[in-house]
């Protein structure tokens, strides 16, 4: 709660007009029963009804509930206004801090999750501020303003009205602190069924092709089933509030009535009087009966916020420096770098490498044996444990993550595109580039060809399965090839393209990487054949380098992983 007030605060203004219309209703609507306690002590006896103050006292009993009425409507007003907005604010901020997160966070949790966290849960949380907004406010001010009133008419049944009233707190917070568990296992339940969800439909065509589609079900259907058992479990024990104290709130209404009735003889009090108490002892008890479903909500509310902000309050990315590289010249330098995903199992050890500018740098080794993570390293999306990566004798860690990704090209071999047109697409790192320079670049990088069949040609609007894995690559090569970084790095860019293409990509590559710093991952050790230095990896480290004449005279882990695509399987 005093996360969330923290959000709240910003509305102030709004939360104090709230509270001051709530107290005017609510103030208006107590003092209605007195009007009628005084219209009904007005009929004295048989033809002895004082008709004209009665009259009087009814016209004021329609002025007052009218206002109080259209202050309720503004009060609601005012409390959608903020709710709305309140939730605003904590999506925005949920989306931006998303943003500084480290990829070993994305890495470790699903994105289904995380999109259930910002949209499924927010919009539960937003519920719950609103109830809380409306209820709690009218229903706090509804007790204190009738006890007050009560007072004034009777200080004995307001007392024993007082006495059994911690009756009701104590079953609502017996309940409420059950219910809490169950929503929150609830909550947690329903981001691992976005997750699985998610997860099956992006990759159906994995699914079906492999016949997982009923194991995808059974999946599914367990998760759904402990789903309903905790939604079942929190609705049971939150539905129990209600009864539980409205069974209170009789209890305390009889007893009102009861001795009422037993002081009107003595003159104690009047009939109007005893009407006016019976209906302050039912305003007086409705608030708990909104309280309590309100807490109901507000358990389920607060489970939700629970996760919303464990999201954001998860440690960003080391804060980011001002440093910047006037012009690059692509001289990078590595010394004894050391890094792990895992504090248990070392990855990269003592990991030293110089490379002058306009090297070609490229990387092998057999699968897992580092070669992304030394991509991941370099561009920064993980940071080193020991050791220092430097770019033209600056450290990375002393420029800002801006400078040093807009240093680099980068082509992975997992391709990705926005759900947009194939210009925005092209033009994502070089959003001010015009048609011409677009075409050019996708006639250098043979993505033209097919771009010119798209029903709109650059304005055609893509998503994820509009076009081919390949084409998809071919893309991505544009895209980084009219940004013209100083720096490449090439992880398996051709992978998913056919071999005619690949070749000529090869010649717009080379024509690219003239002169620049590059990087180049690669299985298919003939596209690396030109490259000035060849890295080749082995369980995270450098067991050799040279080029691709010296590593086959060596005959040694290269000249076996060159050989082997010849040899017959």
């Amino acid at each position: 709660m005093k996360k969330i007030l923290k959000f709240i605060g910003k509305y102030k203004i709004f939360l104090v007009l709230s509270v001051l219309l709530a107290t005017v209703s609510v103030i208006l609507q107590l003092y209605v029963p007195i009007l009628f306690g005084d219209a009904i002590d007005q009929i004295v006896a048989e033809h002895q009804v004082q008709f004209d103050t009665m009259w009087v006292l009814l016209r004021e009993i329609l002025v007052l509930v009218a206002i109080s009425a259209l202050a309720t409507w503004i009060m609601n007003m005012i409390n959608n206004h903020m709710t709305y907005h309140i939730v605003q604010d904590i999506r925005s901020q949920a989306i931006r801090h998303i943003q500084r997160l480290p990829l070993s966070y994305l890495d470790r949790h699903s994105s289904g999750d995380i999109v259930s966290r910002i949209i499924a849960d927010t919009d539960i949380l937003s519920d719950g501020i609103l109830l809380g907004f409306t209820q709690l406010f009218s229903g706090i001010v509804t007790i204190v303003v009738t006890l007050i009133f009560m007072f004034s008419k009777n200080f004995w049944i307001t007392l024993l009205v007082i006495v059994l009233t911690p009756m009701s707190f104590l079953i609502a917070r017996f309940i409420s602190s059950r219910s809490f568990e169950m929503f929150h296992k609830q909550s947690e339940t329903r981001g691992n069924q976005t997750a699985l969800i998610d997860e099956m439909i992006g990759n159906q065509k994995v699914v079906k092709a492999f016949g997982y589609e009923e194991k995808a079900s059974e999946r599914f259907a367990q998760i759904n089933a402990d789903l309903q058992k905790y939604s079942q479990k929190a609705v049971f024990y939150s539905s129990l509030t209600n009864p539980s104290t409205r069974f209170v709130n009789n209890v305390i209404y009889a007893g009102v009535a009861l001795v009422g009735a037993f002081m009107i003889p003595g003159g104690a009090l009047t009939v109007g009087g005893l009407s006016v108490l019976l209906s302050y002892a039912n305003q007086y008890m409705k608030p708990f009966n909104d309280i309590s479903s309100v807490i109901t909500e507000m358990q389920n509310a607060l489970a939700c916020a629970n996760r919303i902000f464990d999201l954001l309050e998860e440690e960003e990315e080391s804060p980011d420096v001002e440093g910047t590289i006037n012009e690059v010249k692509g001289n990078v330098s590595i010394s004894h770098v050391d890094f792990s995903y895992d504090k248990n199992h070392r990855l990269i050890e003592d990991f030293n490498l110089e490379v002058d500018p306009g090297m070609r740098i490229a990387i092998v080794g057999p699968t897992g044996c580092g070669k992304t993570t030394f991509i991941n390293l370099l561009m920064r999306f993980y940071d080193v444990n020991q050791g220092n990566i430097k770019i033209d004798g600056k450290p990375i860690d002393g420029l800002s993550r801006h400078a040093l990704r807009s240093s680099y090209g980068m082509v992975l071999q997992e391709t990705w595109i926005k759900d947009g047109t194939v210009r925005e697409n092209i033009a994502f790192g070089k959003p001010d580039a015009t048609d011409e320079d677009i075409i050019r670049v996708a006639k250098e990088a043979h993505s033209w060809e097919f771009i010119e069949r798209l029903p709109k040609g650059l304005d055609t609007v893509l998503h994820e399965d509009s076009i081919s894995q390949g084409q998809k690559q071919l893309l991505c090569i544009t895209r980084v090839m009219l940004c013209l970084p100083p720096m490449l790095i090439l992880d398996e860019a051709t992978s998913s393209i056919d071999t005619r293409t690949e070749q000529q990509i090869q010649e717009a590559f080379d024509k690219l990487m003239k002169g620049r710093t590059s990087f180049i991952v690669a299985h298919r050790l003939s596209t690396i054949r030109n490259a000035s230095l060849i890295l080749v990896m082995k369980d995270g480290k450098i067991i050799e380098q040279g080029t691709h004449e010296e590593l086959l005279a060596q005959g040694g882990f290269y000249n076996k992983l060159y050989n082997s695509q010849f040899q017959a399987v």
